[in-house]
């Protein structure tokens, strides 16, 4: 079922800009009573807990009696409650994330960007930042000579205002500059110095001057139509941020493409909203993920629930095939829609040369993850109902 061209949003992916289109229209279908297909959205929202397991017996084993003592006698078989309910395993909830109100990319990022690489480069030219010793991990209450180069740090980008720099224990201002510091980054906000936080702070300021005067190299060449309503894409960071009014009405937690299949930078508008999708494989899939099971389990097709179907739209039986070459990248492999559809309940087209969009999965244990690189370069959006 699809919904599109209602209302017009812009989109830029990662600092992609997306140009939203067609979000409205599908959100009031989504609130319609729940009359269509199994796996719709109307049936189910996206962050939904999956069904509940069956119920397990158990049964006790009776202890063999003493000598001394009689056998008891057998326990009468008991009916089971026919009330008793099976307790739905609890949802997996996103990471945290910023709730920072302002938005990644608007119209003065570029030449904000440009002022910060300005700034950095000053800093770099002074001397940087103290750099803290591998292994580093400090918290609230901790104290020392560690504690006091981390004021130090923070001070320099104003994380930490200069007048608090010194001093040697990790109180409550120190706590909050450090999750400043990481919602700026991107972060788990845990106003902790742990694995993560540590390698952020460890970038010289020199790489963080060049790494802002590459970014503002790739805005300038940017023509994205930046409206009342607009979406945008951070890939670094994983999420999603719904933009209205110069403000972030709301940030999604996302999922997007791994190192060796990244999400790539797009400017494109949403045209349309799919409720309960197939899922057609891309070719590289194809090669690269379909191929190889099947090689391994000749039942995976089945499994999943993929279907294959030639140039004139019959379906093949996948035993035809001789999975020990390519020849299956000449065919269209389509998943059935579902519980276990890679896309979810949900698919958000915006039409771009490199085929990617953003969509709803059954894989919500990701969302919950610090680090979510795993696509294969579409955008997987936490709470895509909502989205929408």
């Amino acid at each position: 079922m699809t919904y599109g061209n209602t209302t017009r949003f812009s989109l830029s992916l990662g600092l992609a800009l997306l140009s939203c289109a067609a979000l409205t229209g599908a959100a009031a279908a989504l609130d319609a009573p729940a009359t269509r297909a199994p796996g719709g959205q109307a049936q189910a929202s996206a962050g939904a807990p999956p069904p509940p397991r069956p119920a397990i017996r158990q049964s006790l084993a009776q202890a063999a009696p003493a000598p001394s003592e009689k056998p008891a006698a057998a326990p009468l078989p008991s009916a089971p409650a026919p009330d008793a309910k099976p307790i739905p395993p609890a949802p997996v909830l996103p990471v945290a994330i910023s709730q920072d109100p302002r938005p990644t990319l608007d119209a003065s990022t570029f030449i904000n960007t440009m002022r910060a690489a300005w700034q950095y480069k000053r800093l770099a030219e002074a001397g940087g930042w103290p750099v803290l010793p591998e292994g580093t991990i400090l918290k609230a209450g901790d104290s020392g000579p560690l504690v006091s180069a981390l004021r130090q740090r923070l001070a320099v980008e104003g994380d930490l205002p200069a007048p608090l720099a010194g001093g040697a224990v990790y109180d409550a201002e120190v706590t909050a500059a450090v999750k400043r510091f990481q919602a700026r980054h991107g972060l788990s906000e845990s106003g902790a110095v742990r694995a993560k936080t540590l390698e952020a702070l460890n970038v010289p300021a020199s790489t963080r001057h060049r790494q802002l005067t590459a970014s503002a190299q790739r805005l300038a060449g940017s023509a994205f139509p930046f409206g009342e309503r607009y979406v945008v894409v951070n890939i670094p960071s994983a999420t999603v941020e719904a933009v209205e009014g110069g403000q972030v009405a709301r940030r999604y937690v996302a999922v997007v493409g791994k190192a060796d299949r990244a999400s790539p930078a797009v400017e494109t508008r949403i045209t349309a909203v799919n409720l309960n999708p197939t899922w057609t494989v891309p070719v590289s899939l194809i090669r690269k993920d379909i191929i190889p099971h099947v090689r391994k389990d000749p039942a995976y097709l089945a499994k999943m629930k993929i279907r294959i179907f030639d140039g004139k739209g019959q379906e093949v039986d996948p035993q035809t095939l001789d999975w020990s070459t390519e020849r299956a990248v000449n065919y269209t492999l389509r998943q059935d829609p579902g519980e276990i559809n890679s896309l979810g309940q949900i698919r958000i087209d915006m039409p771009n040369k490199h085929a990617v969009y953003m969509h709803d999965t059954p894989k919500k244990r990701l969302f919950a993850q610090d680090v979510r690189f795993h696509s294969s370069g579409c955008v997987r959006v936490a709470d895509v109902g909502s989205f929408v």
